[in-house]
């Protein structure tokens, strides 16, 4: 395991009881307002549907504007919350999950729009959160079997499973705490430089948007719009 994976693990047992909202709750109400629209964004499906109109009807196109858009809100936000020295780093370790957590889940919610994909059906939501973690995180814990499926299958299982959806909230939040503290405290104790420090995380978190944003648009396969 790398450095920041060995830190994230060591230290996401402790996240939860500094900041109590990030739990399996917390997943999902990040999820519930990045569908609805949060601040100054818009809902998914507005954002969307603005972006399919912007590229002449052509859904290829519009999920790439709407990936390479939330790549530049990661980057912004990732810059903002990883000013400061090691204490800084670990207080923003909330507010970088929360941020983070928001807009790459509006992301792959507009995604799942633009493919076809009804955003209030709650097998859509288990394949939104799942896509959150990443294709490696995903593979790992299909091998695992801490999840049962792919993405692709959830959104389009025959019935809606309520177990599975409280399994993949929590497993969601935990990785998610886990990726976010690691990366956050390895960057900082790294570089002791605070601006340095907002640099790598900007990054960090366009990158991430980024890969993830691309596998959800591989993972759900267009379906017919309505």
């Amino acid at each position: 395991m790398s450095i920041k994976g060995s830190v994230g693990r060591s230290l996401a047992p402790h996240v939860p009881r500094a900041a109590p909202d990030l739990t399996a709750g917390f997943v999902r109400e990040a999820l519930h307002r990045a569908i609805r629209g949060v601040g100054p964004l818009p809902a998914a499906h507005v954002s969307a549907d603005k972006a399919l109109r912007e590229a002449g009807g052509d859904v290829t196109k519009a999920v790439r504007e709407v990936i390479e858009d939330h790549v530049r809100y990661a980057g912004a936000q990732g810059f903002v919350t990883n000013l400061g020295g090691v204490l800084a780093a670990a207080l923003a370790i909330p507010a970088n999950l929360t941020g983070l957590a928001l807009i790459q889940c509006r992301m792959i919610a507009a995604v799942a729009h633009l493919h076809g994909y009804d955003l209030a059906d709650p097998r859509v939501h288990n394949a939104i959160l799942a896509l959150l973690l990443g294709e490696d995180d995903v593979e790992r814990l299909v091998r695992k079997r801490k999840l049962p499926t792919t993405p692709m299958a959830m959104a389009t299982a025959p019935v809606f499973d309520p177990d599975l959806d409280v399994v993949i909230a929590t497993e969601v939040a935990a990785e998610l705490i886990a990726k976010v503290a690691g990366k956050r405290l390895a960057v900082v104790v790294g570089r002791r430089v605070p601006v340095v420090g907002g640099v790598v995380g900007m990054g960090a978190d366009g990158v991430s948007t980024w890969r993830v944003g691309r596998y959800a648009a591989r993972e759900l396969l267009p379906r017919a719009r309505r």
